[in-house]
């Protein structure tokens, strides 16, 4: 029994090199590997709940010091208490060279440590590193994030390397980990060892290392920054029991990166930055010599964008210059829609049932006057309802004479925005599209209208820009929206015992704050955010009206709305 009962406790220890850490506890601390020969910065979270372990590294390349402080911060602030399985967190890898200020290479033996995993354990000081990790860590963990920038003469444009070479299970989970990073784009790495995220993806653990800052400096946004990325892919992964955090990009993929190396030792002048689109043929950046006389021309061998580049003005014979990739494609799904879809999709049917009321109800004049106003020719107008839910505003402008097709993202929605129309006799069309991805051609419709949409879109710029597109010129856009991201949803406790919401329940109205978290709208100043888009989109009159919501919800019943709706009237020029 005795046995059995130091059994139990030693499975709710996790070790880690000489560390040796009970469930619900954190160590901060140094960890010797390799009899002690190697010691390490490290904290190791052991969470309540069992679960996987999550391995976290700054400093492979000593001089990239924008993971190394996101690894500090992150070993103070995450909590055991919403840590479910273990986080191990190596602050500085390549310690020595990071504190003699040693540039990325082993301070001893000037090797490249993620050139020479999986090591050599009667090596040289960076290969006897990575055969630490190899035997030491590696065995232990699950997932793998490796923090990165660029080194001390390189700038980029922050973005992600997953996985490429290993396992199928292993590189779609490193995918979807890179897919998590709010970062412009994410490349697959075509390669299995030498790199330490590498080699880990090739013994089954899934892996992504994450480019972010350079040039021998870090700043607080770009580690907050980082730091947002890491608690995102805990989250996403049910490690870590928080919200995820607001993001603005889901990155695009980029392929056949070409790392532009040069022919020998000179002056570099670049004509392209970090980030920048380059066709083919394009001036990248020239090599001169002292006396100004050209060495070199680096120019583009297909159309794709900069990732990172030589920031200093030296450059060394052999080394690489300039990093770009071919763009591929769009991101195959943003896994926030996915969840926007979902949440609209639990609450298809109560839609249509308030929708059904609110067509018989004396507010659907009300609404039909606002919409008037903005648009009182009497003609017969083409009609795109962006984001129609259960069909409302298309129904009533059909019946008002105009031809109108109404698109949602969620397929119930437009099941019952057809029911619904058929039921009231009016002659639209709905499908399911993307509110952000029109399929319509330039200049197809006289109006474009929308309500309660644009505040849950993960890119309304892109939006807005596609809304107008799709625009006749002289055309009219109306969106009806409010600042929904500014409130919280499921606080209920002050609005009138009938409001809009009423019937939802605590737990959608907490889901609809989850995914009001993960959107950049959310953090905005709206209307003005929106006027300054679509100031970007057109030249036409723009006009709005902060008290829509005053005129339409006069009662405090079931249509309540007590958000304080604004409308937007942009014209097309």
């Amino acid at each position: 029994m005795e046995k059995e009962l130091l059994q139990k406790a030693e499975e709710k220890i996790f070790r880690m090199g000489d560390a040796a850490v009970c469930s619900g506890e954190k160590y901060q601390g140094d960890i010797s590997f390799a009899n002690g020969n190697i010691v390490l910065p490290g904290t190791i979270i052991c969470g309540k709940l069992p679960g996987k372990t999550m391995l976290i590294t700054g400093g492979v390349h000593s001089g990239e010091y924008v993971g190394i402080q996101a690894c500090v911060e992150l070993g103070a602030e995450l909590l055991p208490e919403k840590t479910v399985g273990t986080i191990v967190i190596l602050k500085v890898l390549n310690r020595p060279a990071f504190e003699n200020r040693a540039g990325s290479l082993g301070l001893s033996d000037h090797r490249n440590l993620n050139r020479v995993f999986p090591g050599n354990p009667n090596g040289t000081e960076m290969e006897r590193l990575a055969w630490a990790m190899t035997k030491e860590v590696f065995p232990k963990v699950d997932y793998y994030i490796d923090l990165h920038s660029g080194d001390d003469f390189e700038e980029l444009t922050p973005y992600v390397y997953y996985a490429g070479k290993a396992a199928q299970e292993v590189m779609e989970t490193s995918r979807k980990m890179a897919e998590q990073v709010d970062v412009p784009y994410m490349v697959r790495s075509m390669v299995s060892s030498g790199g330490a995220y590498n080699y880990a993806a090739s013994r089954g653990i899934a892996s992504i290392l994450l480019e972010r800052g350079g040039m021998g400096a870090w700043t607080s946004e770009e580690v907050n920054s980082d730091k947002r990325d890491v608690r995102n892919i805990l989250s996403s992964l049910g490690m870590y029991q928080i919200r995820r955090d607001v993001r603005n990009y889901v990155p695009m993929e980029v392929t056949d990166v070409r790392y532009q190396a040069a022919s020998e030792s000179g002056l570099w002048y670049p004509a392209a930055k970090p980030g920048d689109m380059v066709a083919e043929g394009a001036l990248l950046g020239t090599i001169r010599d002292y006396n100004g006389k050209l060495r070199e021309t680096c120019r583009a061998e297909y159309t794709g964008v900069v990732l990172y580049q030589t920031g200093s003005l030296q450059v060394i014979e052999g080394g690489s210059v300039v990093a770009y990739g071919r763009i591929v494609r769009e991101p195959e799904y943003d896994d926030r829609k996915e969840q926007i879809v979902h949440y609209w999709e639990k609450r298809s049917e109560s839609f249509l049932e308030q929708r059904r009321a609110e067509l018989a109800n004396p507010i659907a004049k009300r609404w039909m006057k606002e919409i008037e106003k903005q648009i009182p020719e009497k003609r017969r107008l083409k009609i795109l309802d962006v984001g129609c839910g259960a069909g409302f505003f298309s129904i009533l402008l059909a019946k008002a004479g105009h031809e109108v097709f109404g698109i949602d993202l969620t397929p119930e929605m437009v099941e019952n925005a057809i029911q619904l129309a058929e039921e009231e006799n009016a002659d639209c069309r709905f499908q399911v599209m993307d509110a952000e991805k029109p399929i319509f051609a330039d200049e197809t419709f006289d109006v474009v209208i929308s309500r309660n949409l644009t505040w849950t879109l993960p890119n309304a710029e892109h939006a807005y820009s596609e809304w107008m597109r799709v625009l006749k010129t002289g055309g009219i856009l109306l969106n009806f929206d409010a600042n929904y991201g500014k409130d919280d949803a499921s606080d209920t406790k002050d609005l009138p015992e009938q409001h809009a919401h009423f019937k939802v329940g605590n737990e959608m109205l907490e889901e609809c704050e989850r995914i009001k978290a993960q959107l950049p709208i959310s953090r905005k100043n709206r209307p003005a955010y929106d006027v300054a888009v679509l100031c970007e989109n057109t030249r036409g009159e723009i006009h709005i009206d902060p008290d829509l919501g005053k005129r339409i919800y006069l009662e405090k019943d079931e249509f309540y709305n007590p958000a304080p709706m604004f409308s937007i009237c942009a014209v097309k020029k």
